[in-house]
């Protein structure tokens, strides 16, 4: 019941603006930071639309995973400039501080968590993003004991905020170099069932493939499979 509550009381905003007043980038990765007209306050695990509309009226829109805790003035999104990609690669290339977007959100109802519940989060690559979120909101009200997280990404340079996962207490796994004493390799099953021990929800994130992984790694470790939420996208994740 808890479940259907959040989705119950999930918000939802329209379409307003966001200025972009911070940002940070490497060669793949943009991150922004917004300052959102009549904003209305997101649950850990929702999403915006950005649209972009160029002066022939033309417009490209995609949608991206909050980051910031509900309690951040600011609304924090990572993007990943991805090949041919008309939306990220403008964020990545062209975008800076001052800019307006247009911007609809929060959406999404069934990936959300308040904090009240006990969960596993299983990210891939910037499926991480969402799982960043909730780890600031536990911190933020005191439920760190709540969420646990498995984070896996390509190399420590290329994950998302993998510096913040780690020191929230992540687990990170690593699969093209070693981290500390652990070899490169997904994570096993044995890593995954101390993380999935009470938990009452699991979450997965990340590309097609990924989320197929991880759903079957997590019925392994005993998460039934009604327990399991998963958001994806494309294989790029």
């Amino acid at each position: 019941m808890t479940g259907l509550a959040e989705e119950t009381r999930a918000p939802i905003g329209g379409w307003t603006t966001g200025t972009l007043v911070e940002m940070d980038r490497d060669d793949r990765l943009v991150r922004l930071r917004l300052d959102v007209a009549d904003r209305v306050d997101h649950l850990p695990g929702q999403h915006y639309v950005l649209r972009l509309r160029a002066e022939d009226g033309y417009t490209a829109s995609r949608s991206y995973s909050v980051a910031s805790d509900p309690g951040d003035p600011l609304l924090e999104l990572m993007v990943e400039c991805l090949p041919g990609g008309e939306v990220s690669g403008f964020l990545h290339d062209e975008a800076r501080p001052g800019d307006v977007f247009e911007l609809r959100g929060p959406i999404g109802g069934w990936f959300t968590w308040s904090g009240d519940t006990p969960i596993v989060c299983v990210g891939g690559g910037t499926g991480v993003v969402p799982f960043v979120s909730m780890l600031r909101h536990a911190r933020r009200i005191g439920a760190e004991r709540m969420i646990r997280v498995c984070a896996v990404g390509r190399s420590r340079t290329v994950l998302p905020y993998a510096d913040e996962l780690l020191a929230a207490g992540a687990f990170v796994a690593l699969t093209r170099e070693n981290l500390g004493g652990r070899v490169a390799a997904p994570p096993y099953l044995d890593e995954l069932e101390p993380l999935v021990a009470g938990a009452e929800r699991a979450y997965v994130c990340g590309s097609v493939g990924f989320a197929s992984y991880a759903t079957r790694l997590l019925g392994e470790a005993g998460v039934p499979t009604a327990a399991i939420r998963v958001e994806q996208f494309g294989e790029t994740g």
